[in-house]
């Protein structure tokens, strides 16, 4: 596969297929300089859940609401955003049955395109997606625990710093302290989002909003144009399934718990979307929720009082948390793939020889992401390479393609898991991505511009490294000692 030249250098070498077990069995032989298979189907699960649910689930449905008025169309919206999710699961299912090796896109979009678009999707996952997710998340984590506290907002940058610290130590020594925190975590936000749900479904509402809601607000007038924009934040809300992809290596039997663990952890996801917007409108109505600037706080609010407002406001705190603990355990693997292929310095390839973690790469994205939250440009980052997720599922999608193409030519084996509905889906797929990619150029050019920028700043320093990595593995010249 391209790349493996560079690869022999620092990489790990090949591991066996594991049989299935659960994360506490007793656990195969492994090579001792490469990643361990520490991650079970039910922590897979609670990574894909993870890494989809942060803070916006909890904000994001007012947007909805604004955009296409009434609750139909607002669960619509809902339903169809996951069913994309959905696809997407399937599709990276597949793509990590083929190759379960750690970094995940960044290793489909090199075997299937070439190292450039992998370096780029890589450059810009450690220069400000998943470092500026990692700054930005941290200071929301922050605000919600200053406002539970009642601590004043000198307490904000060090309480960012201390919890950037805290789960990039967590993650330094295994993949499994960082696996079980991210199920502790994982499975509170999923109480927190349990007992909305449960309140706002059983409890009697002072605000029956669905009956009265559905012939009160009329439908946006271009029904097509409102639904495409009401899609974008649903979208983003769905993203992250792709992450449980970046730890495919340390999975336990990776070709059958991987798509398992892709398909039940978003399905899971569109279950509790759709229950929790149900339990806004029931709630709050149609034009409340649109008015909202917290629906599951004033959702909860309204049923209990001040203590639900109080309780969703630890339970935001705790998806944070849980939120930041997932992109900190997982974005490194990439970067250290990265460096195995010789394109970037060496030492971050390599991998802790007790902990086998890539511990020098948690300790770069720890200092960058640091050097971000102080600084305040990680929002600048965030909001210029917004479109930049979509665009790496979007090119992930379509290197299913290449793979389905070099299996037709015998080139590669028949994958077992096979994505339902090829071609159409994927299609399908990537019309979405598109359009998330269109939308977010279309609603701010200049900041689409910045992140194309920040992006393209990655070629020359691809050409650099490759060209570096070709001079070290040149051979001597002849009549040289």
């Amino acid at each position: 596969m391209f790349g493996g030249r560079h690869a022999s250098r620092y990489a790990r070498r090949p591991m066996s297929p594991s049989p299935p077990q659960d994360d506490a069995s007793a656990r195969p032989a492994e090579p001792r300089d490469g990643y361990a298979r520490r991650v079970g189907l039910f922590s897979g699960v609670m990574l894909v859940i993870g890494g989809i649910i942060g803070s916006g689930i909890f904000l994001n449905p007012a947007i909805v609401a604004q955009r296409v008025h009434t609750p139909g169309l607002t669960l619509g919206v809902w339903l169809l955003g996951g069913i994309v999710a959905l696809i997407g699961a399937f599709i990276y299912g597949e793509l990590g049955q083929r190759n379960p090796k750690a970094g995940g896109s960044y290793v489909y979009l090199r075997d299937a395109f070439g190292p450039l678009p992998a370096f780029l999707n890589a450059w810009g996952l450690m220069l400000m997606i998943a470092t500026g997710a990692i700054a930005a998340v941290a200071v929301t984590f922050a605000n919600y625990t200053l406002a539970l506290t009642g601590l004043g907002p000198g307490f904000r940058f060090p309480l960012s710093v201390g919890a950037i610290l805290l789960l990039s130590g967590v993650n330094y020594f295994g993949v499994r302290p960082g696996a079980l925190t991210q199920n502790v975590f994982t499975v509170l936000k999923l109480l927190a989002l349990a007992v909305l749900v449960g309140a706002g479904l059983l409890l009697e509402s002072p605000h029956p909003a669905v009956v009265e809601a559905v012939a009160a607000p009329q439908a946006p007038d271009s029904l097509v144009l409102a639904m495409g924009a009401a899609l974008v934040p649903v979208l983003f809300s769905y993203g992250g399934w792709q992450q449980t992809n970046f730890v495919a290596e340390e999975m336990v039997d990776p070709e059958r718990n991987l798509p398992r663990a892709l398909l039940l952890g978003v399905i899971g996801v569109v279950t509790v979307y759709l229950l929790a917007n149900l339990t806004y409108l029931r709630t709050l109505g149609a034009a409340g929720l649109a008015a909202s600037s917290a629906p599951a706080a004033d959702a909860l609010g309204q049923l209990i009082g001040p203590a639900g407002r109080t309780f969703i406001t630890a339970g935001v705190a705790l998806s944070t948390f849980g939120f930041l603990n997932l992109v900190i355990l997982v974005s490194p693997r990439v970067y250290q793939a990265m460096a195995a292929d010789g394109l970037f310095f060496p030492w971050m390839a390599r991998l802790h020889p007790r902990y086998r973690t890539p511990s020098n790469a948690i300790l770069f994205q720890a200092a960058w992401a640091i050097l971000l939250t102080g600084t305040g440009t990680y929002g600048e980052l965030l909001d210029s390479v917004v479109f930049a997720d979509w665009l790496v599922f979007g090119a992930t999608a379509a290197t299913l393609f290449v793979y389905r193409a070099r299996e037709r030519q015998g080139l590669v084996p028949r994958a077992a898991y096979r994505v339902p509905g090829y071609p159409v889906t994927p299609l399908l797929f990537i019309a979405a991505a598109l359009y998330v990619l269109l939308g977010s150029t279309a609603s701010n050019p200049l900041n689409a511009l910045k992140g194309t920028v920040l992006l393209g700043a990655g070629v020359p320093v691809f050409l650099y490294w490759r060209r570096r990595t070709r001079r070290t593995e040149a051979p001597p010249a002849l009549g040289a000692p």
